[in-house]
């Protein structure tokens, strides 16, 4: 499933989901944008994630919950807890960091 946020709850949807993984974008990154279908791919090929777009500049508390000081910005969260995470635009990156929870 994926869901973009339009409010800063974050924290939320990690505690009521087991796996989540989220994309920290900003609209002005280019990366970003690149990234975004592939991430959209990975959503509907694992549709017992919640794959989260998470606007890094938007929502300042959810950007707290990983250590986004780069975009894209991506992160794993499995039953509440922070996993793992990676600043990348290869799609062979994110792939494996998504491996790494499934």
């Amino acid at each position: 499933m994926l869901k973009e946020l339009d409010q800063d709850n974050l924290d939320q949807l990690i505690s009521e989901n087991k796996t989540v993984v989220v994309q920290y974008a900003a609209t002005w990154c280019g990366n970003c944008r690149i990234m975004k279908p592939k991430f959209k791919k990975l959503a509907s090929e694992n549709e017992q994630m919640l794959f989260v777009i998470a606007d890094a500049e938007k929502f300042p508390e959810s950007r707290k919950l990983a250590d986004v000081s780069n975009l894209p910005t991506f992160a794993t969260f499995v039953d509440g807890t922070f996993k793992n995470q990676t600043q990348t635009n290869k799609f062979d990156v994110l792939k494996d960091l998504v491996q790494e929870v499934v």
